[in-house]
């Protein structure tokens, strides 16, 4: 079956999944990011206090995610996503108002743990709990609701704060949520989706490391395959969170315009779209392992290259690197994990890794801010995250050599 084919039989679900994504934009750091001078004026506060408010809000909604998450397995889809919308909404309407910064706090928890957190997890769970055959296509379609936002939104929403002021744009966001995107979906996934006889490529490949029966979050949590996942999981959303939230003192570094990066965020919306698509379909015709070891691998170029390059092209070319480990990257965390262990516990597996990526887009803007006050630019930063690419790279193949080599216990006794 082509991608055409895929799309148009299974277009109402992968709608819903589209949308889920799409909706999740607002509590993204990308799009919150925008209104930092506006929050900084309003409430008095220097750009380290704004990142700490920031951090402790997606820290707190890291650890609920930890929980939260696991409802993905027993709330029905379409009324567990009415429900985090109805929330979000809420969130959006409490920056709208917020007064104060118990307030402000507040909403930024709720935006990183709805919008960020719940959203795209419950897209990822749906997706990999309804297909199995193509499940890297399904993954692939439904992530391109996060390119779509990133590509239009920065831009629509700078004119929207210039036009008509920061707090009716967080307004008219929630109205979009609660008239728009709550409806459509709940409509979208009211009819759940049965997966296909076939077997994902990888669950037969791994079938051997459970035995008969899908993994319990207990039983993933003391295998040493998912903490050696980490690296994959923690390094994209850290260093990607770091640098855009820091992005206008890196162009004051280099001395580059103000604009510099807001106008190549559409090559960083076509690098993601395209590899998205590309890697869904050799997850489907391999499986999402196999990736591990090279998919980071563009985003330490880009680094690299950000680091030692002062021309401000650079920041295109490194837009379409960072595009490419960002598109397969959100293919991958949709996949690999049912493939590793399993649907039935599904919700409860992917949300502890949602929760470590969170902690990484978290920990980000604070280390990385605490850093250049104490003399490391950010150019030499980024050589670091280029190294560390690379030597997460290089244990990310010796992963996927345990996984393809695992046996049973019993084979292993004889």
């Amino acid at each position: 079956m082509n991608y055409t084919e895929f799309i148009y039989e299974n277009r109402r679900w992968l709608a819903g999944g589209f949308l889920l994504t799409l909706a999740s934009c607002f509590g993204q750091t990308f799009f919150i990011s925008l209104f930092a001078g506006e929050l900084r004026a309003t409430f008095d506060l220097s750009h380290g206090e704004l990142g700490g408010l920031y951090t402790a809000g997606t820290l707190l909604s890291a650890l609920t995610l930890v929980w939260l998450g696991k409802t993905a397995d027993w709330v029905h889809i379409p009324v567990l996503s009415a429900i985090v919308l109805g929330v979000f909404a809420v969130a959006c309407l409490a920056m709208a108002s917020a007064n104060s910064m118990v307030v402000l706090l507040a909403a930024m928890f709720l935006l990183r743990l709805m919008g960020q957190g719940m959203l795209g997890h419950i897209a990822m769970t749906a997706m990999g709990r309804w297909f199995s055959a193509y499940r890297g296509r399904a993954v692939g379609v439904s992530s391109l609701g996060y390119s779509a936002g990133e590509a239009v939104l920065p831009f629509v929403t700078v004119l929207l704060i210039g036009a008509i002021g920061w707090r009716q744009v967080w307004l008219a966001a929630a109205c979009v949520l609660l008239l728009a995107a709550l409806p459509a979906i709940y409509l979208l996934f009211r009819v759940p989706r049965t997966p296909t006889s076939k077997p994902a490529v990888g669950m037969a490949r791994y079938d051997n490391r459970r035995g008969a029966e899908d993994w319990t979050r207990k039983q993933v949590l003391v295998d040493p395959v998912f903490y050696g996942l980490l690296p994959a999981t923690l390094g994209p959303p850290f260093i990607s969170t770091g640098i855009f939230f820091h992005q206008v003192h890196l162009m004051d570094e280099k001395g580059w315009d103000i604009s510099t990066f807001p106008a190549v965020f559409p090559f960083f919306a076509a690098s993601t779209v395209i590899t998205s698509l590309a890697s869904g379909w050799a997850i489907d015709r391999w499986n999402s392992v196999v990736l591990l070891p090279v998919f980071l691998l563009p985003l330490g170029l880009g680094a690299l290259l950000l680091g030692i390059t002062a021309t401000s092209a650079i920041a295109g070319v490194f837009m379409v690197l960072l595009g490419m480990t960002i598109g397969t990257g959100q293919t991958m965390s949709g996949s690999i994990w049912p493939e590793l262990y399993g649907t039935t516990h599904l919700g409860a597996i992917r949300a502890l890794m949602a929760a470590v990526m969170v902690f990484g887009t978290a920990l980000a803007p604070g280390i990385v801010g605490w850093l250049v006050d104490v003399g490391v630019g950010m150019e030499t930063q980024m050589l670091f995250m280029a190294g560390y690419t690379v030597a997460a790279s290089g244990f990310l193949w010796y992963v996927m050599r345990v996984i393809q080599t695992a046996r049973p216990p019993e084979a292993a006794a004889a």
